[in-house]
């Protein structure tokens, strides 16, 4: 496989979390460098281990595991943005409590709604006989590096926008658990 593919590959499976990233931030307000920190590495590293497991799982568990995938994905990305949408209407002030997408359980649900489609490209890397090592290096980095340019683009549209931006990026992580149902279907 060549290396331009490779990064399109890359750039392609990135672009949710890019958008996720974005939207997280958007819900987190003010970043600081650990929040950045912890969601550009996670989406990375998450999407540069889900090829990697795709490719070793092989055919068998992929009769399993594509019926559902795009369930999976749309119910992590729904509860994290209906819990933002929630959040952004509780509270009256800037001070009240806010959930940090980049931490726990949260983080753990984002990175794994947005690698799931890099499950599949593992499988297909293995179905090719292309060794995985490399593609999924340069996944993981690709990724990283779109997501930390997310937090800090979301991060500022959160501070200039405030609520609004909250509700908006809520709505990003439904509608992107939707175009994955509606990608699956179609």
């Amino acid at each position: 496989m060549d290396v331009i593919t490779l990064i399109l590959i890359a750039i392609g499976l990135a672009m949710d979390a890019f958008a996720v990233s974005i939207a997280s931030s958007i819900i987190i307000g003010k970043v600081n460098k650990r929040q950045v920190f912890r969601l550009s590495f996670h989406f990375g590293l998450f999407q540069a281990t889900m090829p990697v497991i795709g490719w070793l799982a092989g055919r068998t568990v992929l009769e399993y595991i594509s019926g559902l995938d795009h369930w999976v994905a749309f119910g992590l990305l729904g509860f994290i943005g209906g819990k933002a949408i929630y959040e952004s209407f509780n509270g009256t002030d800037d001070n009240h409590q806010r959930s940090d997408p980049s931490k726990g359980f949260s983080l753990v649900l984002l990175s794994t709604a947005t690698s799931i489609d890099a499950l599949a490209v593992g499988l297909s890397f293995a179905v090719l006989n292309v060794t995985i090592w490399y593609p999924s290096l340069i996944i993981g980095v690709i990724t990283g590096g779109l997501s930390l340019i997310g937090v800090l683009l979301g991060s500022r549209l959160g501070r200039r926008f405030g609520k609004r931006m909250e509700i908006i990026g809520g709505l990003v992580l439904i509608g992107i658990g939707i175009k994955i149902l509606i990608d699956h279907f179609a």
